[in-house]
């Protein structure tokens, strides 16, 4: 889950309504250049993070009882083989992009971790039997792949709220044609990427959270509850070019 530390509480937001909001951002993404398996490409961008469940964790809060932010995680050989099961059990297709992604989070550990460098060997022998079977070119799969990490990147940039003040830029990512892509804020509010990217020249984006107002949790069931009682809200952004 992405946690953000507000005036009123722990700010929430799930990691599937995270990898909802990166799907919404492919969505709007230039018509001429969306690869040919456009729907099972959207479905991968929604579903990246579809393996973490959080009301079925157990390791939901810090050893002082506050919420564990997702990049205070590591490689965790659970969470990876569910999410390939659950995206294997959809397409090949899907579970190519999200083998990539997964390479893509952790192939720093695999150089001092050896449970993820094992399994980090076994995706790659199975991204090249997925490559063949479905007749993809390791170009066109790396072109797909850098635009499902730019569409994570966006959406983590605005679910962790790091667009900067006084309309001074912040880099995304380097898209699927290795741009280099600028997020921003305009003086109406409305935020902006340069270069623009997207089919339209205007949409809004939205994801839905939480907050919570206790700020320490004596076990995760606890944590669980105050969750599940909290309301729910929506942030909304609108974009324009």
């Amino acid at each position: 889950m992405i946690v953000n530390y507000t005036e009123p509480g722990w700010e929430i937001i799930t990691q599937r309504a995270h990898g909802l909001l990166a799907a919404q951002t492919a969505m709007e993404w230039r018509i001429k250049d969306r690869p040919q398996r456009w729907a099972e490409t959207v479905a991968a961008i929604a579903e990246h993070d579809d393996a973490q469940t959080e009301l079925e964790e157990s390791d939901l809060l810090t050893a002082k009882g506050g919420p564990v932010n997702f990049r205070m995680k590591t490689f965790e050989a659970e969470h990876c083989r569910r999410l390939q099961d659950f995206s294997l059990s959809k397409s090949r297709y899907i579970a190519l992009l999200c083998s990539m992604h997964m390479e893509f989070l952790h192939h720093k550990e695999a150089e001092t971790n050896p449970e993820a460098r094992q399994f980090l060997k076994e995706q790659a022998k199975l991204q090249n039997a997925w490559r063949r079977e479905l007749k993809l070119s390791k170009k066109e799969t790396n072109r797909v792949y850098g635009l499902m990490e730019w569409c994570d990147a966006f959406s983590l940039l605005l679910c962790q709220q790091e667009i900067q003040p006084e309309n001074r830029n912040i880099e995304v990512s380097r898209g699927p044609d290795k741009k280099r892509y600028e997020l921003l804020e305009k003086k109406n509010g409305s935020l902006s990427v340069k270069p623009w990217p997207f089919e339209s020249k205007s949409f809004n984006l939205r994801v839905e959270y939480r907050v919570i107002a206790k700020l320490q949790f004596k076990d995760c069931d606890e944590f669980k509850d105050e969750f599940r009682k909290a309301p729910v809200k929506e942030k909304v952004w609108e974009l324009e070019k």
